[in-house]
């Protein structure tokens, strides 16, 4: 039986945009997200006192480490969710990376993707992740382009 949901979509291509994002803007745009986010971590740790890993003392680490990484640490992933959630969900569709490289997140049916379903597509790209970077590089050979995170939150990338 043919899934309606994931069929449906597949020839009627949104007028709007000119085609799906190929692996290679898709990769210097999240090249780019990811400066901008080493950046806000860095400032983070700065912030709490560990301006870097190689500034560590060794001895901190002897009893485990300290609150400060953790809550740094912590702190800096809810930056990097609110950055993606945000960007991606708001009314220009991309983070600075994606915006750089003419590129929008949209549903599969070409629509503003909600703030929940940024948060759920930023998390669904642990499992493209953790099995050695399958779900990123699977992109290019699926039929709309879709990395496994973008299957798994019913989104598309698309050129502007």
């Amino acid at each position: 039986m043919e899934n309606q949901f994931l069929d449906s979509n597949l020839d009627n291509e949104t007028p709007q945009y000119s085609g799906y994002a190929g692996f290679w803007q898709r990769f210097v745009a999240a090249l780019i997200d990811g400066i901008i986010m080493n950046i806000a971590q860095m400032i983070v740790f700065s912030v709490f006192g560990m301006g870097s890993m190689m500034s560590f003392d060794p001895e901190m680490f002897e009893e485990g480490l300290p609150t400060s990484f953790w809550l740094a640490y912590m702190i800096s992933i809810g930056l990097n969710v609110a950055y993606f959630a945000y960007f991606e969900s708001s009314e220009k569709q991309a983070t600075f990376g994606k915006q750089a490289m003419g590129l929008v997140v949209t549903d599969i049916n070409g629509n503003r993707i909600s703030t929940l379903n940024a948060v759920g597509r930023y998390f669904a790209k642990i499992p493209s992740a953790m099995i050695l970077l399958i779900g990123f590089i699977m992109q290019p050979f699926t039929q709309r382009k879709q990395a496994l995170h973008d299957m798994i939150a019913g989104t598309l990338v698309y050129k502007k």
